[in-house]
């Protein structure tokens, strides 16, 4: 029996269709394997950091060296530059929308949307990707140009999918894209979230990734009412200058964010609230740099998901003079990363003694387990790996910066 391996590289949406890949392969009869017994390898990338583009080079070159030469595909989200100029390791360079169609004699060819495919899942949630692709061309950004325009599943294939979910145990429903409040799938996103609200049992839905020009008094109005959607949303503002916010082609400002952050805290108190921000962006000052420190402290963000500025060619920024030493960008992260550091131990001290309810996610560790909160915070907590995919009742031993510790009270 034939074996195949998959490696990802990016982002959840990445996963998601390692997760196709891997079902479809399997449905052709092979068998998961490693990379010393594997005889199909893919490689499923992302374009968006050149770090990663690095990685895969590296990565393929040591798996030519393996004695028994398995076959290579590479795939994901790529620019037709890297393609060019990694495409050439590997025996394949196929798109991963195609995957049905590929030109593989092991592979029976079908004549369905990709999407037809079931993931084999491997982590506790299910996630499910409900658009793909983007055409808000923010100046740093390769997603227009590696996943192409925006596309829309239709409502009723992603509520079936996710009762399917439900009904096979998972108790976490990630919906993704790469602006889930775009989805147009015959109907809005805030009714997709009320459709899916309402499949009976117990879990949460979560979503990601938001963009703060789409986001509806209709979407806060959901969120608020659909009891299975946790307080936790991720918004990315990227940086907290108006003029590098410009730059970047992010169509607000802001004062805009920062209205609609108090909108969402007024209708979901309590909620908690993380960004994304780029350092280092071209032309970004001292001042431009102070702007988002200032709004970091005037939001009190719960998590920052910091990046630090990497040029990629065919997108606008590219051709911006980059003024930024790769040292500074360092400096600038690291700044953020101590505030966060610092603000996030005063929050979770709070939290001691409380009794929290957790999704246990994180595979056993010298007898611990990990799990999430509801407000995505991580908790640890001694305990066995048949605890995995259930939610348990902790209560709050100890707190650091970047966790919870914490004793089960209730299984």
């Amino acid at each position: 029996m034939k074996k195949y391996l998959i490696i990802t590289y990016g982002c959840q949406m990445n996963k998601n269709d390692s997760e196709r890949i891997g079902s479809f392969f399997e449905e052709n009869g092979l068998e998961e394997g490693s990379e010393k017994d594997a005889d199909v390898i893919v490689i499923n990338s992302c374009s968006v950091r050149q770090s990663a583009v690095d990685r895969i080079r590296g990565k393929i070159k040591n798996i030519k060296k393996i004695e028994k030469n398995p076959l290579t595909i590479l795939t994901g989200c790529l620019l037709e530059k890297d393609k060019k100029e990694i495409g050439s390791l590997f025996d394949y360079v196929l798109k991963t929308e195609d995957l049905l169609t590929w030109p593989l004699s092991f592979l029976k060819n079908k004549e369905e949307d990709y999407f037809q495919v079931s993931p084999k899942r491997k982590s506790f949630a299910a996630h499910i990707s409900i658009m793909t692709g983007c055409d808000n061309f923010c100046t740093y950004c390769v997603v227009p140009y590696t996943r192409g325009k925006p596309f829309s599943r239709k409502a009723s294939e992603i509520i079936c999918e996710a009762e399917r979910a439900v009904k096979e145990g998972y108790r976490e429903i990630w919906l993704l894209g790469q602006n889930v409040n775009a989805y147009n799938g015959g109907m809005s996103f805030p009714n997709l979230l009320r459709e899916i609200n309402k499949i009976k049992g117990d879990f949460w839905i979560r979503f990601t990734s938001s963009h703060p020009k789409d986001f509806s008094d209709d979407l806060i109005s959901a969120m608020k009412n659909c009891k299975k959607i946790p307080p936790y949303l991720n918004l990315p503002i990227q940086s907290g200058d108006n003029e590098i916010l410009e730059k970047m082609n992010r169509p607000y400002r802001v004062e805009d964010y920062k209205d609609l952050v108090f909108k969402i805290r007024k209708n979901i108190p309590g909620i908690a609230l993380s960004t994304d921000i780029i350092v280092g962006f071209p032309g970004e000052k001292e001042k431009h740099f102070r702007n988002t420190v200032n709004l970091f402290h005037e939001i009190s963000f719960d998590m920052i998901y910091i990046s630090r500025y990497s040029p990629r060619r065919q997108t606008a920024a590219y051709k911006m003079k980059e003024n930024v030493l790769e040292e500074e960008k360092k400096r600038r992260e690291k700044i953020l990363e101590e505030l966060l550091k610092e603000k996030n131990l005063e929050k979770n001290k709070k939290l001691r003694e409380k009794k929290l309810k957790v999704l246990a996610t994180g595979l056993p560790k010298k007898g611990f387990l990990s799990g999430k909160t509801e407000k995505y915070k991580t908790v640890t907590f001694k305990g066995k790996k048949e605890l995995l995919g259930k939610f348990l009742q902790i209560k709050i031993t100890s707190y650091s910066s970047w966790g919870l510790k914490g004793v089960i009270i209730q299984k």
